[in-house]
């Protein structure tokens, strides 16, 4: 049997998509997987041993969309079932021109039966749990998703390690603001190592943080912005001790290595992007009436979901996280 899995393009619903992927490998154990997606997606998940092939979709880059979405189609070819995490036209597309038997699109939340055990409304359903209740009309069992998974080796640091990311791709709204980053970092520096981490269009905001901490005194860091691939990213992050981030792609691969993490929540909804499963983390937000607006960039121009929260409530965060592991492990 083979089986087509066309990925989210985001990297954070791409490792969010792992619970729900796991269940799908145990439904067809002896299936021929292949990925197709975007860069960060298939780089992400490639090491999977359960994936037989990963291949980049580039349709959207230059030329005649729709022909090159036939293109793609055809080197990809016809399987047994082809699935698509994503809701757009050119993914329903694509899977069609395959010419494979069954097809699958994910669609929005309200379309699927989301579990019966969660009292809550479907806008507070996480996004995995969303997406493992899509892969049940694939499969027909009714699965319970399981943690985050990535199979990439973690690093090893040879002192304790705090990670801080400041960047988020989805846009300013989700973004802290370096200096706080910066003064958070100064305060840790005691305890922890620094790594700064970004993706290539991040690399100004690490510098900044890095220029801000050599100028309180702080020599032990690490930058790391525009300087990692994908895999690279995963096991830096997943060998961290302590990772401090705005909801973002980085956020998820630390879920996924249950790294202990203070995520940053401000325009987007925890109860849907939250860390799935990883017990030794928390958020911090503020309650707004605004929030969350779920824009790119603040509508009402003052940022104040973002701009409120001081570095030493962040830092309160990750006192009382650390207290809380400590106390759990020791009971342990």
């Amino acid at each position: 049997m083979k089986i087509l899995v066309e990925l989210p393009t985001w990297l954070g619903d791409a490792v969010m998509t792992t619970p729900a992927l796991e269940n799908l490998f145990a439904a067809y154990p002896d299936a021929h997987i292949t990925l197709v997606g975007s860069y960060v997606a298939t780089e992400a998940l490639k090491a999977h041993p359960r994936i037989t092939q990963t291949v980049l979709d580039t349709t959207k880059s230059e030329g005649f969309r729709p022909l090159n979405v036939y293109r793609l189609a055809k080197t990809l070819g016809s399987h047994d079932i082809a699935l698509t995490f994503r809701s757009h036209l050119y993914s329903k597309l694509l899977l069609k021109l395959t010419g494979s038997i069954k097809i699958f699109q994910y669609k929005k939340p309200s379309h699927f039966s989301l579990p019966t055990s969660h009292s809550a409304s479907v806008a507070s359903v996480h996004q995995v749990q969303r997406y493992q209740a899509f892969i049940d009309t694939v499969t027909g069992r009714h699965d319970t998703p399981g943690i985050l998974l990535l199979h990439w080796p973690k690093k090893s640091y040879e002192r304790p390690t705090l990670g801080i990311n400041p960047g988020a791709t989805y846009g300013s709204a989700k973004r802290w603001y370096p200096e706080k980053f910066a003064e958070v970092a100064a305060t840790l520096s005691d305890l922890f190592d620094i790594v700064i981490f970004g993706g290539p269009a991040e690399t100004d905001i690490a510098r900044d943080i890095e220029t801000i901490l050599i100028q309180k005194g702080v020599e032990n860091i690490l930058n790391l912005a525009g300087k990692t691939t994908i895999p690279e990213l995963c096991s830096a992050i997943g060998g961290l001790d302590l990772f401090i981030t705005g909801d973002s792609g980085p956020m998820h691969i630390a879920a996924a290595y249950q790294v202990p993490t203070v995520a940053l929540f401000g325009p987007t909804k925890h109860e849907e992007t939250c860390q799935w499963m990883n017990p030794p983390s928390t958020i911090v937000r503020h309650e707004m009436a605004c929030a969350p607006c779920m824009k790119r960039t603040c509508p009402l121009k003052h940022h104040a979901c973002m701009k409120e929260i001081t570095p030493q409530e962040v830092v309160n965060a990750v006192h009382a996280m650390m207290n809380r592991v400590f106390k759990q492990e020791k009971r342990e």
